[in-house]
């Protein structure tokens, strides 16, 4: 619909005293459309009367619906008409992104937004490559208050240009739904962010058990305990995590918890520039887009289901190409452990008759402890002692370490395997990490020990239910020195106890010396 018409029929109605000649005047600047039908036309064309007539409900002039004839000669200066012929002249190759193959851009944000130009020429400040570490001086550490950390809108000299047109991460959050499984498998993607983002401060927000995950990876400046799979959180909790997110200028937050429409709000309340966040594959994601700027939807409403690249979607946005950035490689899964937990760790198997080097970590020993480490795609993942006993029984050269999740399992373990054995009493995957690292090899089911014995480059023997699981969680298994073994019946408890025994085998003297 032109816009003219309307501009001249509303200019008639609220001049009451409109004349001919100033009708005239106005048609000579503005012509009016050639539609001699119209009764509004005629009524343009009649002087009128000092006093104005009330004005009825007539039906929907003929101009509104029908094409005008008015020349878009007339506004060659108008820049709405030059973006419009802008655009058509594009080339017919030219892409609507710069990125092959690019994601279609989010259409409850702007439903006209089409990409980046291929055509636009950037200069060279701030526009390309990476951002560099940030110039300013470090934090006072003896103002409580800090050094030079300004609130948004004051000092903005301070932030780089980049932060605008190139898209820099200062500051990112991470919200990690799950345990300790999933949050250790977020790992590679928070190396991948500090390496495509040169001296970004990460922080997470994640649940009570995965929190205890960060305390082997040095790339997390602060790790806060938060409930984020909790549907009905506490509102004074709700809206105090809210404030501290907003409190810490965050230029990008990413979201592994499948967003609905409420969650999204959270992300958005968050005041982030960038909201990235896995939604619901079904009906409970219905208007979560709206409130976020990049969405991944996986397969099925349980993400952990992915196994080991169940971030995959995030992760190779992550590492996406911009412009003469190339696409990131995927780093692989490492931790870190502290001295002072190899300490503990080591005093706590020295305790148990064995030494560094020569020793099997057995974890998976069924229990209804919270400190299992298991993950929450594949809930049959534990055997009993029985069988743990059995497995062990055939081990030669080496010490089996049983891993108990709490105390009160000790009693079975030693009923079964016998007073003599090496029992660990361990909770932490910290822990856990520093005992598998001074170890020999693990045999484990499909729990935390597994992706940390990989980390720390040791052999291993995994147990799994089906073999679907096992092509999931450890994929190449061989790069691993990872042994497979699988049920055929697709329950644990079924597992092949002499497949099993022929593959702890491959854990030897000589190679556990290497």
């Amino acid at each position: 619909m032109d816009p003219l018409p309307l501009i001249q029929l509303s200019f008639t109605h609220s001049n009451p005293t409109f004349t001919s000649c100033q009708h005239d005047l106005l048609h000579s600047y503005l012509p009016l459309p050639t539609i001699s039908s119209s009764p509004i036309l005629e009524n343009l064309r009649r002087p009128k009367m000092a006093v104005a007539t009330p004005l009825h409900p007539k039906p929907v002039p003929q101009f509104l619906t029908t094409p005008t004839s008015i020349p878009l000669t007339h506004f060659t200066n108008l820049s709405f008409f030059n973006n419009q012929s802008s655009l058509s002249s594009r080339k017919p190759g030219a892409s609507s992104s710069t990125r092959p193959g690019a994601k279609k851009n989010n259409r409850w944000l702007d439903p006209f937004e089409q990409g980046d130009d291929p055509e636009m020429e950037y200069g060279q400040l701030f526009s390309d490559g990476k951002q560099d570490e940030d110039p300013r001086p470090p934090d006072n550490p003896g103002n409580p208050y800090g050094f030079l950390k300004f609130p948004m809108g004051y000092t903005v000299e301070v932030a780089s240009l980049g932060l605008k047109i190139r898209g820099d991460v200062r500051r990112c959050c991470c919200v990690v739904s799950g345990g300790v499984y999933e949050n250790i498998l977020f790992f590679p993607a928070i190396q991948l962010i500090k390496d495509r983002y040169p001296g970004v401060q990460i922080d997470v927000i994640t649940s009570a058990r995965g929190k205890q995950a960060y305390e082997i990876n040095k790339n997390v400046r602060w790790a806060t305990e938060y409930d984020v799979d909790d549907d009905y959180p506490d509102p004074a909790e709700y809206t105090d995590m809210l404030g501290l997110i907003k409190g810490r200028y965050y230029d990008m937050i990413l979201s592994t918890k499948l967003a609905g429409i409420g969650h999204a709000a959270f992300l958005f309340m968050s005041s982030a520039r960038d909201r990235v966040s896995y939604v619901y594959p079904n009906a409970n994601g219905a208007g979560a887009g709206l409130f976020l700027s990049e969405t991944f939807t996986p397969d099925t409403a349980n993400l952990s289901e992915g196994g080991y690249n169940m971030y995959g979607e995030m992760v190779d946005w992550l590492a996406r190409p911009f412009r003469s950035v190339t696409r990131q490689v995927v780093p692989p899964l490492k931790v870190s452990i502290s001295r002072k937990v190899k300490e503990v760790v080591e005093a706590k198997y020295k305790n148990a008759g064995v030494s560094k080097g020569k020793y099997i970590v057995i974890h998976g020993i069924k229990s209804d402890s919270k400190a299992l480490m298991q993950s929450r795609g594949d809930t049959d993942s534990l055997l009993p002692i029985e069988i743990w006993d059995e497995i062990a029984s055939v081990i030669r050269g080496l010490t089996p370490v049983f891993v108990i999740p709490h105390e009160r399992e000790r009693e079975n373990v030693e009923d079964f395997v016998g007073e003599d054995a090496s029992i660990v009493f361990i909770t932490t995957p910290g822990q856990l990490a520093a005992l598998i690292n001074d170890s020999a090899g693990v045999i484990a089911t499909n729990t935390v020990a597994i992706q940390l014995a990989h980390a720390r480059g040791k052999p291993c023997v995994a147990l799994f239910s089906s073999d679907d699981k096992a092509k999931v969680f450890v994929p190449n298994p061989e790069e691993k020195k990872c042994a497979v073994i699988t049920s055929k019946s697709g329950k644990l408890e079924d597992i092949d106890v002499e497949a099993v025994k022929n593959a702890v085998q491959i854990f030897s003297m000589p190679l556990a010396i290497f």
